[in-house]
């Protein structure tokens, strides 16, 4: 149940459709749901967060995770996985149908009652093989409510590129920047805009990049100001940071109680 859905059952309350009684048990019911002896099932997630409880589907059984989601889109309505292999993609295409699928990003979403999104998050890569954890950014960060933009392979190697994008960077109201090898790119960004920047290290790139540790210290130590640095290849974290920022901008005030 998220903040919308509470207010829906409340107006219904308030309009005589629905008995305290009935609202009541509901809302008890809600807190969170154990599925046998290895999940419970955070169902107020949404509530507090915006964002229904995220399964993450490495380390998950196919079984697990499709039963877990399932569980989550029943109650919320919508739902996002994570880290998706092919024998997850399998269970949770048979226990979801219609379930969306991003075989690049891992990612598996569904969305019964899709909201109009607002704002502007402005996904950037450095390279093309820096998109499947732009992706993973997105597609979060969409579910999440936020508009997304999508500016891809306009890495250092040809900065032509990146300062061909200047007007649409800065209108953005958070960027997530995604790079791999070096990780220059959130660097060269957070020195052209005045929004913040979310870095996003990839594991992506050769010998001493050391699966993205290169580019983790880089982002780490850059000296723009405005740019924070996420885990390696975490794109859901990035998104949904972004969409919670971004949601700030487009909601002002609805941080003040």
């Amino acid at each position: 149940m998220d903040r919308e859905a509470l207010s829906d059952l409340l107006a219904q309350v308030a309009a005589g459709e629905v008995a305290p009684g009935d609202a009541l048990e509901r809302v008890a019911r809600e807190p969170f749901e154990a599925l046998g002896a290895f999940a419970r099932v955070d169902h107020h997630r949404a509530l507090r967060d915006g964002l229904p409880e995220v399964v993450l589907a490495m380390g998950k059984t196919p079984a697990q995770a499709a039963a877990i989601a399932r569980e989550v889109l029943e109650r919320a309505g919508r739902v996002l996985v994570t880290r998706v292999e092919l024998a997850h993609a399998s269970a949770l295409t048979e226990a979801i149908p219609g379930i969306r699928l991003d075989a690049d990003a891992r990612v598996a979403w569904m969305d019964l009652h899709p909201r109009s999104r607002r704002g502007n998050v402005t996904v950037v890569s450095a390279g093309t093989a820096d998109i499947p954890v732009a992706e993973e950014a997105a597609l979060t960060a969409e579910l999440a409510g936020a508009r997304v933009h999508r500016i891809y392979d306009v890495g250092v190697a040809g900065l032509h590129r990146v300062a061909a994008e200047v007007e649409a960077l800065r209108k953005a109201n958070v960027l997530v920047v995604v790079a791999g090898m070096e990780g220059a790119l959130p660097s060269v960004v957070g020195g052209l805009v005045a929004n913040p920047v979310i870095a996003v290290p990839t594991s992506v790139g050769y010998g001493a990049a050391f699966g993205g540790l290169a580019a983790l210290l880089g982002m780490l130590n850059t000296c723009a100001a405005g740019v924070t640095v996420v885990n390696i290849d975490n794109g859901f974290g990035a998104g949904y940071m972004a969409a919670a920022i971004n949601r700030l901008a487009v909601e002002p005030g609805e941080g003040e109680r």
